[in-house]
C-alpha cells in the first residue's frame, strides 16, 4: 500500500445517522444478543434536516433489518476477553461479539415494527439507550442466513447458548420480583430470565457466583438467590445487595428508601426459600 493511502485510511470519520431510545440504560442490563432479548422494544430516532424521510421508503416491507451502531460506552479495547459463554478461557476479541472492539462497532438483527416519520420502531433490542446509530440495511434471508456455518468455538461449549436453561420462580421470588419492579421500575424479572437461561455458571461478566449454599446473580443493587439441577434453574429469592450500615445511614436516596421498604417487607432472611 502507498503513503498516499496509508494517509488516506490513517483517519476514517463516521458520522451518526440517529440515535437509540430504549428503557436500558447500562450495559448489565442489556441481553448479550438479540435472540435473548425477545420482545425488548426500542426507537431508533433518525435526525432531521438530512433527507432521511426518502431514505426510510420502502424499510417498512422488511421483516428484520441490521442495526450497525457504535459502543459508545466502550471507549478501549481488548485483545483477548472473557465471552459470557466461554467455559474455556478468554478468546481473541476478533473470534467473539464482544464489545471492547478496535472500532467499537456494534451488529444486531432486529424485528422491525413499524417507521413512524423519523422514528424506526425496533423488537428483540439488545442496544442501549443513546446509542449513536451509523446505518440501517435490510436482512435478506436467501443470503444472509447461512444455517450450516456452524458456531465456531461456541460448538464447544455444553449447550445452545441461548435459552439453554429453564427458569422457575418459587412464590417468594416471584413476589419479590413483582413488588421490585412496581416499586422501582426495574423489570427484574425478565432480567434474571434471560441472563440465566444463558447459563447459571459462575461468571464476573455476568455477575454470578457461587455461595456456600447455593448461587448468586447480582442485578444493579439486588441479589438474587438460585439454584440449579441439571439443567433447570429455580430461582428462590431476592435480597438487598446494600449493607444494614448503608440502610441505616438516614439518606433519602430513592434507591436506599425502596431497599429499607424490601427489608422491612421481608425481613433479614438471607435463605434459599
Amino acid at each position: 500500500m502507498s503513503s498516499v493511502q496509508d494517509k488516506d485510511l490513517a483517519r476514517l470519520v463516521l458520522e451518526p445517522i440517529g440515535i437509540v431510545r430504549t428503557s436500558l440504560v447500562t450495559k448489565v442490563e442489556a441481553a448479550r444478543q438479540p435472540r435473548a432479548a425477545q420482545g425488548a422494544s426500542a426507537r431508533i430516532e433518525l435526525f432531521p434536516g438530512r433527507n432521511f424521510e426518502h431514505a426510510l421508503e420502502d424499510l417498512s416491507r422488511w421483516e428484520l433489518i441490521w442495526v450497525i451502531f457504535w459502543f459508545h460506552h466502550n471507549p478501549g479495547w481488548r485483545p483477548k476477553v472473557l465471552p459470557p459463554r466461554s467455559t474455556s478461557g478468554r478468546k481473541g476479541v476478533f473470534s467473539t461479539r464482544s464489545p471492547h472492539r478496535p472500532n467499537p462497532i456494534g451488529l444486531s438483527v432486529v424485528r422491525l415494527e413499524k417507521v413512524d416519520g423519523l422514528n424506526i420502531h425496533i423488537l428483540d433490542a439488545d442496544i442501549l439507550d443513546g446509542t449513536p446509530v451509523l446505518d440501517i440495511k435490510p436482512y435478506v434471508a436467501y443470503t444472509d442466513s447461512h444455517p450450516d456455518a456452524g458456531n465456531g468455538w461456541l460448538d464447544e461449549q455444553p449447550a445452545d447458548p441461548v435459552a439453554a436453561y429453564a427458569v422457575t420462580f418459587m412464590p417468594l421470588a416471584a413476589e419479590q420480583a413483582g413488588w421490585i419492579e412496581s416499586r422501582t421500575g426495574l423489570a427484574i424479572e425478565e432480567r434474571i430470565r434471560s441472563t440465566l437461561a444463558l447459563g447459571p455458571e459462575p461468571h464476573p461478566y455476568r455477575r454470578i457466583r457461587r455461595l456456600d449454599d447455593g448461587m448468586q446473580l447480582a442485578v444493579k443493587e439486588w441479589r438474587v438467590l438460585f439454584s440449579v439441577e441439571g439443567r433447570a434453574v429455580r430461582v428462590a429469592a431476592i435480597v438487598s445487595g446494600f449493607r444494614e450500615s448503608q440502610l441505616a445511614n438516614g439518606s433519602s436516596d430513592d434507591a436506599l428508601r425502596a431497599h429499607r421498604e424490601f427489608r422491612e417487607k421481608w425481613g433479614r432472611a438471607q435463605q434459599m426459600a
